[in-house]
C-alpha cells in the first residue's frame, strides 16, 4: 500500500467517523460482530422476503441467491468475514448444503484465486462447526 493510499484510507476512516457520531454518537464504536451475536441469522420468511420472490423478481429462490452471494463475497477476496459467516448461515438456513457451499467457495478459486477460497473455506468451516454445536 502507497503512503498516498494510506494517507486517503485514514482520512476516509476520519470521515466515517465524524458522521457516525454525527448520526448517533453510539454509532462510533459499533461492531458488526456484536450483531453477529444479536441477530444470528433472519427467519425463513425475512430471507424469503429478502433474497425470494417476495422483493425480488421470478428466477431464482433464496438459497440460489444466497450462494450466489457466498460466490461474489469469496471473489472479492473473503475480506468481509461477518458478512460472509452471516451469508452461509442464512444459506444453510434456506436450505443449502454444507457440501453446496464449499463447492461454490472451492470453484470461485479460479475468479478470485486461490487464497480467497482458502480464506472462504475456513470461515465456512467456522460456521459449520457452530452449527454442529447448535443443531
Amino acid at each position: 500500500m502507497t503512503d498516498e493510499f494510506q494517507k486517503l484510507f485514514a482520512q476516509m476512516m476520519e470521515s466515517g467517523q465524524q458522521m457516525a457520531r454525527a448520526f448517533n454518537p453510539a454509532l462510533e464504536t459499533f461492531s458488526f460482530k456484536g450483531m453477529e451475536t444479536l441477530w444470528p441469522t433472519m427467519s425463513k420468511d425475512m430471507m424469503e422476503a429478502w433474497f425470494g420472490k417476495t422483493w425480488n423478481r421470478e428466477g431464482l429462490d433464496s438459497k440460489t441467491r444466497l450462494l450466489v452471494t457466498v460466490a461474489a463475497l469469496t471473489v472479492l477476496g473473503a475480506q468481509a468475514e461477518p458478512q460472509m459467516r452471516l451469508t452461509i448461515r442464512h444459506a444453510l438456513e434456506a436450505g443449502a448444503t454444507k457440501r453446496e457451499v464449499a463447492e461454490v467457495i472451492w470453484q470461485m478459486s479460479m475468479f478470485g484465486g486461490v487464497p480467497a477460497m482458502t480464506r472462504a473455506l475456513e470461515i465456512a468451516q467456522k460456521v459449520f462447526d457452530e452449527t454442529e454445536d447448535h443443531a
